[in-house]
């Protein structure tokens, strides 16, 4: 049974029959084989260039045709020996800094997953780093996608799923997209109406509808693997509708839901106004998962090295900022105004602090009920992927590997976390634990055939 979306339909799926290495015309997996390593590998092969055509001038007819007799190794071979490649190389890199474009547009959809980028405007990360960026607040994840896919917004927040599935052309044209940086981890919660108290146990739960901000998110994947692990199949049992996140609380009053998994502050705003209660953290369920991202196009980071790099590292100074737990209640202040995520100060300080309310009369104390990690795991990626095969949002064989190296820019992240004077994890493959079984990065075809409960 597909999503029905609540204002926000999106249900195009992706036949992927050839594999995410096929080279075949029309293949949308083209796009994902385009994507390079990082930017500095890029920035490095551009200089190589500049140099050979300094020799040969405009003629691409020459410089070709002598790089076919003797070879690209050996005409870099040849260079080096005349002429300090290298260290020209590293004399452009080190002069970096001054970004070609200052003023940018970044959108975001109004939640504390968002943290990092909104408070990087009023709390002068971009500015730190030479950049006017100006976070624009979007209604909604299918907006944020068409507006980022138009041009109008040069980067955006955006669910950690999402660029992989763009990349893949799944749900929306393929286009080449990177995600250097996570925003946070954990984050999310399952709510129920109040008329549920009753109804505890996620088995009571046939005929629900459950609302998600969007088909490809880590909120529409994990309720899915709950209830399946709880014996419900997600496609038969409930209904799984999209609706805006500032949304959801609406109609959960409306009885138009049953209950969410929903990035906060709304699962804490539900408990606020006395319409539903936290049913389980979404920690719980996978302790460290990923949630939101830092992605904007591959052309971006081509185009405009300098402003990718300086706009990265706010992002990853704003989100190590966002990680200390003694900075929470500023940033609570900094992002509840009405452009941001216009919400009460007391309800935002709940979720960042993780002293809350859970709407059963307990008050809750879990510091990490939303954490803050830029480093986007490939592993993760692999997951999601995984994930995205067993419930039929692309098909046919994928290289599960190479689309989450292509599009999570480990490298990009591990660079400017270390240049900042941050630890980053020198491994990008990890096992993890959801719902207590382990997942093993490097079988995910045998992961995706070990669930019972599954649309392949």
């Amino acid at each position: 049974m597909p999503i029905r979306s609540l204002g926000n339909p999106f249900t195009a799926k992706t036949d992927l029959r050839h594999g995410a290495a096929c080279g075949c015309e029309g293949c949308r997996t083209d796009a994902a084989e385009a994507v390079a390593p990082n930017s500095e590998a890029m920035l490095e092969r551009a200089v190589e260039s500049a140099v050979v055509r300094s020799m040969f001038g405009h003629s691409d007819v020459s410089r070709r045709s002598f790089m076919g007799m003797v070879g690209g190794s050996t005409v870099a071979a040849a260079l080096a020996s005349v002429f300090p490649l290298e260290k020209a190389k590293a004399a452009i890199l080190d002069t970096l800094g001054t970004p070609e474009k200052a003023d940018l547009n970044i959108g975001f959809v109004p939640i504390t997953c968002a943290t990092p980028i909104i408070m990087a405007q009023p709390m002068g990360f971009y500015e730190k780093y030479g950049l006017n960026a100006q976070v624009i607040k979007t209604a909604g994840w299918a907006v944020a996608r068409d507006k980022s896919l138009n041009g109008e917004y040069d980067a955006s927040h955006m669910l950690t799923p999402m660029p992989l599935a763009m990349t893949l052309g799944a749900g929306s044209v393929a286009e080449p997209y990177i995600m250097p940086a996570v925003e946070n981890i954990n984050g999310q919660a399952i709510v129920l109406s109040n008329e549920h108290l009753d109804k505890r146990d996620p088995k009571q739960w046939k005929g629900f509808t459950f609302g998600v901000p969007f088909e490809y998110s880590m909120h529409n994947f994990l309720l899915r693997y709950y209830v399946a692990e709880h014996g419900l199949d997600p496609d038969v049992d409930i209904q799984i509708r999209v609706v805006p996140p500032p949304e959801m609380v609406a109609n959960l009053r409306a009885g138009n839901l049953d209950g969410y998994l929903s990035p906060d502050p709304f699962n804490q705003r539900a408990v606020w106004e006395n319409i539903g209660f936290i049913h389980v953290l979404t920690k719980e369920i996978w302790e460290g998962h990923p949630c939101c991202a830092f992605a904007a196009p591959l052309s971006f980071a081509t185009e405009l090295p300098n402003t990718y790099g300086a706009l990265l590292k706010s992002i990853v100074d704003a989100t190590q900022y966002a990680s200390d737990p003694a900075n929470r209640k500023e940033i609570s202040e900094a992002i509840a105004p009405t452009n941001y995520l216009n919400q009460p100060v007391p309800v935002i300080e709940q979720v960042l602090t993780g002293r809350f309310a859970d709407g059963l009369g307990e008050v809750q104390d879990v510091p990490d009920r939303i954490d803050f990690d830029p480093f986007p795991w490939h592993s993760m990626g692999v997951w999601i992927l995984t994930q995205m095969k067993r419930w039929g949002y692309i098909e046919g064989d994928v290289d599960y590997k190479g689309v989450a190296e292509q599009v999570y820019l480990a490298a990009d992240c591990r660079k400017i976390m270390e240049d900042l004077g941050y630890e980053a994890p020198a491994e990008t493959y990890r096992s993890h634990t959801i719902m207590g079984k382990t997942f093993d990065p490097s079988a995910p075809e045998a992961y995706v055939e070990s669930f019972e409960i599954r649309k392949v």
